[in-house]
């Protein structure tokens, strides 16, 4: 049975995909990127807010429509939205066959196969390094969820209600999946989780984090790597994870860390706490432990309660803060979240307001710091041909994560031509707002095979709905 997977929201989502598609192809199906060519589509969806639930619906639909025009004999809908809406679906999508919550993964191949013979169970769920999984990503990048839920009470999630209480992955689960990844080839690992900064508390590990990451650092390549983390909860960045980072090459100098306002009064609306110069002691700290390093944050305009003076306070945090990445939200009113029982509602006009004057405040500033760039010899992962023009090179640098933030483009070949996957250094010769370009300027890496064989990346099903991209945590 051929069987076609579309995958919307965040990295976490993408894990859970992957682990879907592992698991059948470990029971014998086979898998395929044209949806008119699938026996049964699996749509995994996001709803953590208003505009992704929408992006959600309308790929159900889309990909509802292959089971008239195409050979698709079951559309299957996984997910966050299940969670939220699980009998609103069943109701009023009668295309869809079955359903499955985010923590019943472990039943696709059932529901694939049209076996609901038993009720299912939405126990926690949280796969571990002997889990199969078929991978999406390129090549030579991937990502490993480290822990799953999340014990956080932030009035505007709904993340605890679908994921469940916080829960870390074995220790040795996480180091064994990694140096099975970097054996077969990846270069840049991204570990993943709704807060990463609290990994192995609920294991009794004190250092959780900062603990693996070294382990992590020292596990043997051939050839450099890149180890970075997201997700981290501002409180709980401790000077250990600091200095961890500091002191290995191979962990990334890049920090990832959602702060969603600067105003004590919508933070503590937001049950999040602190306040905007306690966050700017923070990054001191961060910036003083980590030279160079790359700071990406989010923020939410339009909380209940947001005044025009928090607002201002926000646009001076963020001036004095001088971040390198910044992503901006508009608050969305969800009926299942706390914050949805709040008075002072913004209405939408100020908030796309607001949200537009935050983004060109960033933008100056991510600017002046790209073009400082310019000159600089740095390194680069080498990702391949540009989606733009035959004519370019895409890359990132370690302050790109990937998917979230710009890239550099590569204009000239230097010594010998790139291939996807390499590392090498770049000269930066333009700067724009959020992309670089630049030449390379070493050689092409000796040691270096490409294409790598161990570990194929398998294309998912496209969307024809329009992306936005999620606030994570």
């Amino acid at each position: 049975m051929k069987i076609g997977f579309v995958s919307l929201g965040c990295p976490k989502n993408l894990v859970d995909t992957e682990v879907m598609m592992g698991q059948l192809v470990a029971d014998g199906h086979e898998l395929t990127p044209q949806p008119a060519e699938a026996d049964v589509i699996v749509v995994n969806t996001c709803s953590f807010i208003d505009p992704a639930k929408q992006e959600s619906i309308e790929t159900i639909l889309e990909m509802a429509e292959y089971k008239k025009t195409g050979k698709a004999q079951r559309l299957v809908v996984a997910g966050c939205l299940v969670e939220r809406y699980r009998a609103h679906i069943r109701q009023n999508i009668p295309e869809v066959d079955a359903v499955l919550g985010v923590n019943e993964l472990s039943h696709i191949t059932a529901l694939c196969e049209g076996v609901e013979s038993r009720k299912l169970a939405a126990e926690p769920y949280l796969y571990h390094d002997l889990t199969a999984r078929v991978f999406t990503t390129p090549r030579h990048s991937a990502y490993i969820k480290i822990a799953e839920g999340c014990d956080h009470p932030c009035s505007f999630c709904v993340i605890p209600q679908f994921r469940g209480k916080f829960r870390s992955r074995r220790f040795e689960s996480v180091v064994n999946e990694a140096t099975r990844m970097l054996a077969m080839g990846v270069r840049e690992i991204n570990l993943i989780g709704q807060d990463t900064t609290v990994y192995g508390q609920d294991l009794g590990l004190k250092d959780g984090l900062p603990d693996l990451l070294a382990r992590l650092s020292a596990i043997p390549t051939e050839l450099p790597k890149w180890i970075r983390f997201l997700y981290a909860y501002p409180n709980k960045v401790t000077q250990k994870l600091l200095d961890t980072i500091a002191a290995h090459d191979s962990l990334v100098k890049y920090i990832d860390m959602p702060l969603q306002h600067a105003s004590a009064n919508v933070l503590k609306r937001m049950k999040r706490g602190a306040n905007g110069d306690i966050f700017l002691k923070l990054l001191q700290r961060i910036r003083a432990t980590i030279p160079g390093v790359t700071i990406r944050t989010s923020m939410i305009v339009g909380f209940p309660g947001e005044t025009d003076a928090d607002f201002a306070e926000l646009c001076d945090f963020i001036k004095a803060a001088q971040f390198d990445r910044l992503g901006v939200f508009s608050y969305s009113d969800e009926e299942t979240s706390a914050s949805y029982l709040l008075d002072g509602k913004v209405d939408k006009r100020t908030m796309y307001a607001r949200k537009r004057k935050l983004l060109a405040l960033q933008r100056r500033i991510s600017s002046a710091r790209n073009r400082s760039l310019i000159g600089r010899e740095v390194p680069v992962l080498v990702e391949g041909p540009s989606k733009e023009t035959d004519l370019l090179w895409e890359g990132r640098l370690p302050a790109q994560a990937p998917e979230i933030d710009g890239i550099c483009y590569i204009n000239d070949f230097g010594p010998g031509e790139p291939k996807p996957g390499e590392m090498r250094r770049v000269r930066i010769t333009e700067a724009h707002d959020y992309d670089l370009v630049g030449e390379l300027i070493d050689a092409p890496e000796q040691s270096f095979s490409a294409p790598l064989q161990a570990r194929n990346a398998f294309p998912i099903l496209p969307s024809t709905a329009a992306r936005p991209s999620i606030p994570v945590r």
